[in-house]
């Protein structure tokens, strides 16, 4: 084979085939630094879904489903072995289904259930899917026998609502359960078996640009890691080998960043359980880990950070003149740090800090509480850029995690966020909140706190509202966006003052889902009619989202005239001349739009109050402008007024009913 017959790729994307395991995924700003640190990508969003089908390997049994779900009401139950890719294959089996949108151009939903019942808030309603609607219901974290049967329960209603509808659903099941499967389900499941691991492998280096030939994968460590390991093993194997390339530091052939790509796979964990049995003290080992956590960032750096762990396990230094002590670059040598030409901190060997933190947080469980507050004061060291804290962040989450520790993860959110500078958004708080969210088994228990401190009495901070709105805008929006809507509604009628920036965001995310335009609609109709504190806030925001620019294009009028019908019913009329306005001049703009002065005259269900406010509105409207287009409409909208107005009596129940709207103009 020559040069030119060298594999290569020129355009790659975010990563595929990753099985079982925690899965990462960060939206908007974050895009930039998720990419540069190889953090996983499985949301059901399109864009990450795109480059999810980029790397994508079939595992067998991969087009049997296919065939399956392809039918409008079909749901397919993915049986495999854990690491086969079944979750991203679940994934890529709706993705496959076609484009986003359904034939009268609305979105249709790409979204994950939630797998049991804890998973869920207690606001969350029922599944109510339309037709061409997608969703994935991930039960492979099920080990409980109870808790599957319940989940089965659950998944039976499900599919009786998507068979319904016309819908589609992909479960993944369990794999240490297959004896307590329901028997009605077996028409439905499907088998997969792990795609072939070379495959994955070779998918992953080409997409990252890597030269190579193909008699590079054929040694045999490399095949009894591709026959054994799981897919996110796979997946991260290439990765290190694009890191080793990267480096510049593990020579300048593709066999030696392979090597070296492997041994930092199979050798690592062994490697540092070496080390800590000949690093015995507490300040040797406080750097090993302090080094660790903080790799990349400059020495000086790092020395705080060390101090600060020595301090806050409680370790005393002995009394004595640093100068008298082993030096910090010793120190360094020693545990195999090497210091990089431009001062930052690194270790000798690939990928061993990941090692190191794994190593810390399984084996010293009793400092664990401390870690997390030796993270909250030294990830806003002065000499840690923005980058550095996202990484600070991501691996103290990661650990966090793994070990069931969910709450150090969202108590330093909290800390962050509380603690932010005014108008601004911390990028730790903003960075921890996106990683749990995300994380494929604690992301509903983030989402249910989230909820608890958006509901709560009492005052919430603009540092933690602001997060909090972000989070629901770029995180839930595109992975539960009925979530996303609920709790940014709760922050948009807080009298904090974020509440500005989640009443933005809620009105953004839903005036381009139509179907999250008319569930918002009902939920303020629905709170604005209560007697009770606080509905005149909900009636407000209901009117601002009934105005020409916040609906989506092109307008429902059944959805507007029932919102419309709402605000015309209830005081302060004031309310209701920026609205009127904003439609009279879209009808200016755009003839097309003219039904908007039938159903906001139709709207007002002939009360005579009602069609005057509107009639001087419509005065006051034409004279600001001259302009011939103004007069016209105007005109319009006074004739259709009349005739509301003048109706005879038994035509005017009909006057006021919400108006018949063909296909075309819905």
């Amino acid at each position: 084979m020559t040069e030119q017959d060298r594999v290569t790729v020129s355009d790659p994307h975010g990563p595929v085939n990753s099985g079982e395991g925690h899965q990462y995924v960060f939206y908007g700003a974050a895009t930039d630094w998720m990419t540069r640190k190889g953090v996983e990508s499985l949301r059901i969003a399109l864009e990450d879904r795109v480059r999810l089908a980029d790397r994508f390997v079939p595992p067998r049994g991969y087009r049997i489903a296919a065939y399956h779900l392809e039918k409008p009401g079909s749901v397919v139950l993915l049986e495999g072995p854990p690491g086969s890719g079944r979750r991203a294959a679940a994934i890529m089996l709706l993705h496959g289904l076609g484009d986003d949108r359904n034939t009268d151009e609305e979105r249709v939903r790409v979204e994950e259930l939630p797998a049991t019942a804890k998973d869920e808030s207690r606001n969350d309603k029922p599944l109510t899917p339309g037709e061409g609607d997608r969703f994935l219901l991930d039960l492979s974290g099920i080990t409980d026998e109870e808790e599957y049967t319940r989940a089965q329960r659950r998944l039976a209603v499900h599919r009786s609502k998507v068979q319904e509808a016309g819908a589609h659903m992909v479960v993944v099941l369990p794999s240490v359960m297959e004896d307590a499967h329901a028997p009605d389900f077996e028409p439905h499941r499907v088998k997969l078996e792990r795609p072939r691991g070379v495959a994955v492998v070779t998918r992953h280096l080409r997409m990252d640009r890597m030269a190579f030939h193909p008699a590079d994968l054929t040694s045999a460590g490399l095949q009894h890691l591709c026959d054994r390991s799981p897919m996110r093993e796979l997946a991260r194997l290439a990765r290190l080998v694009k890191a080793a390339c990267d480096s510049g530091r593990f020579g300048s052939d593709f066999a030696g960043w392979l090597d070296q790509a492997m041994h930092a796979v199979t050798d690592r964990a062994g490697e540092v359980g070496q080390q800590m049995v000949a690093v015995r003290t507490a300040p040797e080992r406080a750097l090993l880990l302090a080094a660790a956590v903080f790799e990349g960032s400059r020495a000086d750096t790092v020395y705080e950070a060390w101090q600060r762990l020595l301090k806050e396990v409680g370790h005393k230094e002995e009394v004595t003149s640093e100068f008298a002590q082993t030096d910090f670059g010793e120190r360094l040598k020693a545990l195999g740090i090497e210091r990089a030409p431009d001062g930052r901190l690194r270790f000798e060997r690939l990928a061993y800090a990941d090692a190191v933190r794994t190593y810390f947080w399984a084996n010293f469980p009793g400092v664990r509480n401390g870690l997390r507050d030796w993270i909250g004061s030294a990830a806003e060291l002065d000499g840690l850029t923005t980058d550095d804290q996202v990484d600070v962040v991501v691996r103290f989450g990661e650990r966090s995690l793994a070990v069931r520790r969910p709450d150090d993860l969202f108590g330093l959110v909290v800390r962050w966020a509380n603690d932010a500078a005014r108008a601004s958004s911390d990028p730790r708080a903003a960075t921890a909140l996106e990683l749990g969210l995300r994380h494929q088994e604690f992301g509903g228990w983030f989402r249910r706190r989230m909820y608890e401190c958006v509901t709560r009495s009492g005052s919430l901070s603009d540092g933690l509202a602001r997060v909090l709105t972000t989070a629901c805008h770029q995180s839930l929006g595109a992975t539960h966006p009925d979530q996303a809507v609920v709790r940014l509604h709760h922050l948009a009628v807080r009298r904090e003052g974020a509440a500005h920036g989640a009443r933005e965001a809620l009105l953004h995310l839903a005036g381009r889902d139509r179907r999250l335009y008319r569930l918002l609609i009902d939920r303020l109709r629905d709170r604005a009619r209560q007697e009770q504190p606080g509905a005149h806030s909900h009636l407000l925001l209901l009117a601002e989202l009934l105005r020409s620019d916040r609906a989506p294009d092109p307008p429902r009028w059944p959805d507007l005239f029932l919102g419309w019908k709402t605000v015309f019913s209830q005081p302060p009329t004031e309310l209701w001349n920026p609205l009127v306005s904003s439609w009279l001049d879209a009808v200016a703009d755009d003839r097309t739009q003219e039904m908007a002065l039938d159903v906001m005259v139709r709207a007002t269900h002939g009360r005579t109050a009602a069609l005057h406010r509107l009639y001087v509105i419509a005065c006051g409207w034409a004279r600001s402008a001259r302009h011939p287009s103004r007069a016209a409409v105007a005109a319009l909208f006074w004739r259709h007024i009349d005739q509301a107005q003048y109706a005879r009596p038994e035509s005017k129940e009909r006057a006021g009913a919400e108006p018949r709207i063909t296909e075309e103009e819905r």
